[in-house]
């Protein structure tokens, strides 16, 4: 599970791309885009601008190059012309990149236009709950104290975590161990160690924790049809602490 100094410089270089795709959506205004718009562009961009590929693509059979989750769909969204934003909506696009045979892996919620204060209110503590996370990680911390940080910060706000879905390991593969669970138990799960990789990106629900999978065998919704919305940055445990290699632009690195 753990990585070499150069594997983890590889997936740096992916990690500072994938940090690009998201600073190209930042400057779109995406009321009246469809979600399969979205897509193409990060398709295009990615290929063509970043002379990557979008992993998403083709894995487990799933044909896109993002997951485009809109207010009560947890994650796994399918792009669809169909899917128009709108505003006051929030969307969470979920993208993972492979540059030189290494993935990283990140995903963001956007406010599309003027959303509500309540909706604005849950996507700024899953922003925070992400962070309270990585701030766990450290050599000879625990999984479960990363869990415990983001449930934590979860259920003071009055929130719920969705606990179907983790992050997990990652490298050469979309997906390796461990697997990373947004829930636990302080100095339980397994001890970290310099050069493990790994996701986090809880998904924080308005109403209930629970979720159903769609028809489509993909898209995941609250079953009480209350807001959903989720972060997510890949990491890599450090000699003293963590390194973010998705950073994005305007977020600060931790020591």
């Amino acid at each position: 599970m753990t990585k070499t100094p150069d594997e983890i410089a590889l997936m740096a270089q992916a990690g500072k791309l994938l940090a690009a795709v998201f600073g190209h959506l930042d400057t779109l205004d995406m009321i009246g885009m469809s979600t399969m718009q979205v897509n193409d562009l990060v398709d295009r961009y990615i290929v063509d601008e970043l002379a990557a590929r979008p992993a998403s693509k083709g894995q487990y059979g799933f044909a896109y190059a993002l997951n485009a989750s809109p207010n009560h769909v947890v994650c796994h969204g399918v792009p669809s012309t169909a899917d128009i934003l709108k505003d006051g909506d929030i969307v969470n696009f979920d993208i993972t990149l492979e540059k030189n045979g290494y993935m990283a892996d990140s995903s963001k919620t956007y406010l599309v236009g003027t959303v509500s204060a309540p909706a604005r209110r849950l996507v700024d503590v899953t922003y925070e709950a992400l962070w309270k996370g990585i701030k766990a990680v450290r050599p000879g911390a625990r999984l479960g104290d990363v869990g415990h940080a983001i449930e934590q910060h979860a259920r003071r706000h009055g929130y719920t975590v969705v606990r179907e879905y983790c992050g997990h390991g990652i490298g050469r593969e979309m997906h390796e161990p461990p697997q990373v669970l947004h829930w636990g138990k302080p100095k339980t799960g397994l001890v970290l160690r310099e050069g493990m990789v790994f996701t986090i990106e809880p998904m924080i629900n308005q109403g209930g924790d629970e979720v159903e999978t769609q028809d489509d065998g993909w898209t995941v919704t609250t079953c009480d049809g209350a807001l959903s919305a989720q972060f997510e940055h890949t990491v890599a445990v450090t000699a003293k602490g963590v390194r973010v290699l998705t950073l994005r632009a305007g977020e600060k690195a931790l020591n």
